[in-house]
């Protein structure tokens, strides 16, 4: 079931092997990061220092994606995730009353978290003759705050005012080729570039992007693989997204349509409904 966290966020996150895969090498987190000190009972006359320790909640989301035609993809995103996790699980005290002041700090550690996890799949996979690799794409929300860092081509997007805005950019040859005015934006998504990845997790180059965006009630937030975007299109993302659903509804649609499309790839949602 979708789940709301402090600050009125329904979220709620799927994953299927798709129709053409024998194994699913797509994995997401959806995680509570909390610090607080509580105060059960006490005679003190003034509790104020307890009010000031209160917790900030922030909401961990993240989509690894296997680079596919790899052995080990699955390993390589499972490793990515988890170890994405057990870095911010040591660091999470860092965004308590966080302020503009320490925001470049939070934000540096978050960076070092995807780096951390990068370390960890190089040095388990590394020796391999081809090493597996694994896109990230990781939000986290401390409302109405989302800092953004990205690596690959799982994408993330966002619909404010009727309007899908993107979070990430794919870190492709074909992305890179129309940056540098090479090719155009049509004919980069029909060349096997637009697969090739030049930034990946475990992989021998990993350039993160970072970011963040600050949201609006209303605003629905969306992560996914690309086994979403092979086969749904952004109209359709955009319909769903502005429907009057719950988080799950939306989610488990967008994979039926993946589905529906063809099913190619393995295909990774979550999506976050902006109660506020």
């Amino acid at each position: 079931m979708s789940s709301v966290f402090s600050g009125g966020v329904d979220v709620f996150g799927l994953s299927d092997v798709g129709l053409k895969r024998t194994r699913n090498e797509d994995h997401f987190v959806i995680a509570t990061l909390r610090k607080e000190i509580a105060l059960r009972q006490s005679n003190l006359e003034d509790t104020s220092v307890f009010e000031a320790a209160k917790s900030t909640e922030a909401q961990l989301l993240a989509v690894a994606d296997g680079v596919g035609g790899v052995a080990g993809g699955d390993l390589a995103s499972r490793t990515a995730v988890t170890s994405l996790v057990a870095y911010l699980n040591t660091t999470m005290s860092c965004f308590n009353n966080l302020d503009v002041d320490a925001e470049h700090d939070f934000m540096e550690k978050l960076e070092a978290s995807v780096q951390s996890a990068h370390q960890n799949v190089r040095e388990a996979y590394g020796r391999q003759s081809r090493p597996p690799a694994t896109t990230l794409t990781m939000i986290t929300l401390i409302w109405p705050r989302a800092y953004v860092v990205h690596v690959g081509d799982s994408r993330a997007m966002y619909l404010h005012n009727g309007w899908l805005r993107p979070l990430t950019r794919d870190q492709t040859m074909g992305e890179a080729m129309v940056d540098a005015g090479a090719m155009t934006e049509e004919r980069a998504a029909r060349s096997s570039l637009s697969q090739t990845l030049y930034s990946a997790l475990g992989g021998q180059d990993m350039l993160p992007s970072v970011g963040l965006v600050d949201f609006a009630a209303g605003d629905v937030l969306l992560m996914c693989s690309d086994g979403l975007t092979k086969h749904v299109s952004d109209a359709r993302i955009s319909e769903v997204l502005s429907l009057p659903w719950t988080a799950e509804m939306m989610a488990k649609t967008l994979v039926q349509d993946a589905l529906a499309g063809g099913g190619s790839d393995n295909v990774t949602v979550i999506v976050a409904r902006m109660i506020g």
